[in-house]
């Protein structure tokens, strides 16, 4: 169960989420609920966790952000996380959660774990990997392209995906005494694992357009007031699915491995 006092510090973090503009409204009342459900299965250890995630991304999206002005005109959202943001990144441990208060199996509590270590992973790679002096290369073809491209990859952006999974691997096995030196190396590959799949899903599936005004290759529909061309990929899958889906096969593979290993 929740207590009071948990329940209006969830409430005073979403708050002050949307009060420096990490959130929207939508995406803060989006976060509440993440954040309650997680107590609710894991207790207090679950919100240090689910805020390690949070607080981390929050820092590195505002860390340097004049460099990553332009990026964030090929986005089809700001920074600013609304609901959908929100659980593309929570929604796999809300899923996780949710079978763990039903089940009492702690394999669940690895699913969650792992799903925001692979969103964890992938945020650090896409805020800190555009600060390299070069471009990404895209896993396409191989060849330079323009920071923020969906399905490109950096030395800086890989190396601070694996560093952000580590951190959740980490927090949790200081909180968790059913976490073991194996499970938390699991989750470690499994978080970046899940990051390696949203730059592929990012490079071959993910929807792209080209804006027909200006030329700039964008993931939002619409550009410079007009509706913009497809490039590749498919219409309903957007960097919200990529994300969610991602961060989910990070939770399943955390699973079906511990049943194994168990």
């Amino acid at each position: 169960m929740v207590n009071e006092a948990v329940l209006l510090l969830i409430l005073a973090v979403s708050f002050l989420g949307w009060k420096t503009k990490n959130l929207s409204g939508s995406g803060a009342i989006a976060a509440f609920f993440t954040g309650i459900t997680v107590v609710s299965a894991f207790g207090w250890r679950g919100l240090v966790v689910l805020g390690a995630f949070f607080g981390t991304s929050s820092l590195w999206s505002k860390f340097r952000s004049s460099a990553k002005a332009e990026i964030e005109k090929k986005l089809a959202k700001t920074s600013e996380r609304d609901w959908q943001q929100v659980l593309a990144n929570g929604g796999s441990a809300l899923i996780f959660s949710l079978l763990y208060i039903i089940t009492d199996d702690a394999i669940y509590m690895l699913g969650a774990i792992s799903s925001l270590a692979a969103a964890n992973a992938d945020t650090w790679a896409s805020e800190i990997g555009p600060l390299s002096k070069s471009d990404p290369i895209s896993i396409r073809n191989l060849a330079r392209v323009e920071k923020g491209s969906s399905g490109a990859v950096s030395l800086l952006g890989t190396l601070a995906s694996l560093a952000g999974s580590l951190l959740i691997a980490l927090v949790s096995i200081l909180l968790f005494k059913e976490i073991s030196i194996i499970s938390a190396i699991l989750i470690t590959c499994a978080g970046f694992f899940g990051s390696l799949a949203d730059t592929m899903l990012g490079a071959y599936l993910q929807i792209e357009y080209r804006c027909h005004r200006c030329g700039l290759v964008t993931e939002s529909p619409e550009h410079c007031g007009v509706k913009a061309e497809g490039l590749k990929g498919f219409s309903f899958i957007n960097n919200e699915f990529v994300n969610f889906s991602a961060s989910f096969l990070a939770g399943f593979l955390t699973i079906m491995i511990s049943n194994v290993i168990r």
